[in-house]
């Protein structure tokens, strides 16, 4: 099992939760953030400090969101190689 990262993330930008990750586990693009299902232990640290609700076990991704759940898996295996892991808290820009 994993945690994962789904559409109230979307262009969102916040980057609360990845402060608390033991395991260093999430990736951005320009669009949300991801979290790698092999590397992510289940501590659950990140879902309180997500501003947005967008963190989720995998077996409890709302329905209309459960694409997220490879979506997270496939984004990583693209960012890991092209060191996009996200470790500190990053301003959030401006607008909408």
């Amino acid at each position: 099992m994993a945690h994962v990262v789904t559409e109230p993330c979307v262009n969102c930008k916040y980057t609360d939760c990845v402060v608390v990750c033991p395991m260093e586990c999430f990736y951005g693009d320009d669009r949300q953030l991801y979290i790698d299902p092999d590397e992510c232990i289940d501590c659950g640290a990140c879902i309180p400090e997500c501003p947005v609700e967008a963190i989720y076990m995998d077996v409890n991704v709302p329905g209309q969101w459960t694409e997220y759940v490879q979506l997270n898996a496939e984004r990583v295996r693209v960012l890991k190689p092209a060191g996009a892991r996200v470790l500190e808290k990053q301003p959030r820009p401006a607008g909408p």
